[in-house]
């Protein structure tokens, strides 16, 4: 159920120009297609579920993406300079605002649809997480160490390469080395998708079927969200916090080797995505 916020959070980092303005609009209708594979609503349900998605729409077309657009115009402008990790993790805090914000009136909008659901739609998510960690196991923990690292590096480097374009061989060598020091794991990363998936489908039995009254349910939906950046036991946030400060110490690092080019087209799409999300402020 959480996941499909993120859907309104992730507007900005879309591939390609035009798939903005396009996925965009059509956020609610493919939201609702997501939450039905995860939960087979009823007729009943679904009306809600797409009346909770359109007034999320409604609100975050109103209300955020000024400051999307705005965001983009700053990270365009830091791109053309050397970059400090601090900077990195600036933005990075304002994205998570923006996130709060949104998930936050979102929460409120899952309250109906959530207290309607029942046994067979509970029972209909864990087999879809099911499904979507067998996916993920075989993306991440086939083959021996030195594969899945491999793997890992692949998928930084296209990353990567999406904003910088092809980079040098010691801008490669750089990435492979953060990856291989990175306080991220497979087995830890499998571990925390896990307890995040059981918190959700604890949170849910406990608030479906008028079991909680509405603000008890809202309450409950936010506090998934905020345990899914805040892990409970200490070790888990220390490496949370870990992983934090090498995203923001290696972007800043690898940024500081491109050049003009690079910054340059990176600049270029920032600028693409700005236009793009004022061109939806449009009447």
């Amino acid at each position: 159920m959480i996941r499909w916020w993120a859907l309104w959070l992730a507007l900005p980092f879309l591939q390609g120009c035009s798939a903005i303005k396009l996925g965009y609009q059509q956020l609610p209708t493919l939201s609702y297609w997501w939450l039905d594979s995860a939960l087979s609503f009823n007729d009943a349900q679904s009306d809600r579920a797409k009346e909770a998605l359109a007034n999320v729409y409604r609100w975050h077309r109103g209300q955020e993406l000024a400051t999307y657009s705005d965001l983009l115009q700053r990270v365009s402008e830091l791109s053309q300079n050397n970059l400090q990790a601090s900077q990195v993790c600036s933005v990075w805090s304002d994205v998570q605002g923006l996130m709060d914000r949104s998930v936050r009136v979102a929460a409120a909008q899952a309250v109906p649809v959530v207290q309607m659901l029942g046994p067979r739609q509970l029972s209909h998510l864990a087999r879809h997480l099911d499904r979507k960690n067998e996916d993920w196991d075989k993306e991440w923990l086939q083959g021996n160490a030195s594969e899945r690292l491999e793997r890992r590096v692949e998928k930084t480097l296209e990353r990567y390469r999406s904003f910088y374009g092809d980079l040098n061989l010691t801008q490669i060598a750089l990435v492979k080395t953060q990856v291989s020091q990175s306080a991220w794991t497979p087995e830890w990363g499998r571990q925390e998708r896990l307890r995040r998936e059981q918190d959700l489908l604890s949170v849910l039995r406990q608030s479906s079927q008028g079991r909680a009254n509405a603000t008890q349910t809202e309450t409950n939906l936010l506090a998934v969200w905020q345990r899914a950046w805040t892990p409970a036991q200490e070790s888990d946030r220390a490496i949370t916090a870990q992983m934090s400060k090498q995203a923001c110490d290696n972007l800043a690092q690898l940024h500081n080797t491109t050049t003009a080019e690079q910054r340059q087209r990176a600049a270029r799409r920032m600028r693409a995505y700005e236009q793009d999300l004022r061109d939806l402020l449009r009447p």
